[in-house]
């Protein structure tokens, strides 16, 4: 049996690939800073101490990176974290396994995102990816990229879809933060988090660093509107986001200030070509988007009713 460590497995991807390995009968150690309970397979552990994961991923195959600090913690956070990840991975001889994200690309990144698009980065956070992921490729460390959109699940995470847009859907509203005819790219969790668990069962066949794209869900604002009312059984009133006041509020809110950073994402057309990944994974198929909302939405009725 096929051993993978999970870093960051309380987290929104974390949580996706724990299932993700299981089902198919992977040994899954799960890693986290802290856990609410201990159990089997759990190990709290900081993801910066380079000697504790070297220890913790001796015996697996593969390192699922899933860590994602708070987007103000990044500049010190991911380069101490990659540091220990590659630390671990050469120790180990373990295949890194990361959920990248279209920060790469930056601000003038064409509409279709393939594994050739040249890397551009426009904002701090995406130099931050563009290092890391570099880091790896200098490292020699056997890495795989799997790149994918804006994040959809049936948690409740903090993620846009469910903190902003659809957050008062069961009050008849929706808030979209750009122009609706725009094409964004989203990635159903379940699936994005399978066909990592797919590429890792054929690690062996790829270059020693290899990217992926994960082309999941391409939809205008107008298109995702549509498929929460759909999902809801009616009409729901439409606003916009208040990119002035979000700014202003950036001036004491690192958070807020690092959000308004991407407001490009919104307003920039882009896609992920998924044809790399097919021709990989052939058997491979994708929730319809429409379920995947309906889904997502269904899960929250009772918190959203009772609020």
């Amino acid at each position: 049996m096929e051993k993978v460590l999970i870093l960051g497995a309380s987290g929104r991807f974390g949580r996706a690939a724990v299932t993700a390995f299981a089902d198919p009968g992977w040994a899954v150690t799960q890693t986290a800073r802290r856990w609410p309970q201990s159990g089997a397979g759990r190990v709290a552990v900081d993801p910066s101490d380079a000697d504790a994961l070297a220890t913790i991923a001796q015996g697996h195959e593969v390192i699922v990176n899933a860590l994602n600090p708070p987007y103000p913690d990044w500049a010190t956070e991911v380069p101490r974290m990659t540091r220990a990840v590659i630390a671990a991975a050469q120790a180990s001889g373990a295949t890194v396994m990361i959920p990248g994200n279209v920060y790469n690309y930056g601000a003038g990144m064409p509409e279709v995102l393939r594994e050739d698009t040249a890397w551009n980065a426009t904002t701090r956070k995406g130099n931050i990816r563009v290092r890391m992921e570099r880091a790896y490729l200098e490292a020699d460390v056997r890495t795989i990229v799997l790149r994918g959109g804006d994040f959809l699940e049936a948690a409740q995470s903090g993620n846009w879809f469910d903190d902003q847009i659809a957050a008062k859907a069961w009050q008849g509203k929706v808030m979209y933060p750009g122009p609706r005819d725009v094409v964004h790219a989203w990635a159903w969790l379940p699936d994005m988090a399978r066909a990592m668990a797919g590429l890792a069962a054929k690690r062996g066949q790829f270059d020693r660093f290899e990217e992926f794209g994960f082309a999941g869900y391409a939809l205008t604002g107008d298109a995702l509107i549509s498929l929460v009312e759909q999902a809801m059984g009616r009409p729901l009133r439409v606003s916009g986001m208040p990119w002035t006041l979000v700014r202003a509020m950036g001036l004491v809110s690192p958070l807020l200030r690092e959000v308004a950073e991407m407001r490009y994402l919104w307003s920039v057309p882009h896609r992920i070509d998924g044809t790399k990944l097919a021709q990989a994974l052939p058997d491979l198929t994708l929730t319809p988007p429409a379920e995947a909302i309906a889904t997502a939405l269904a899960a929250w009725a009772p918190v959203a009713r009772a609020a």
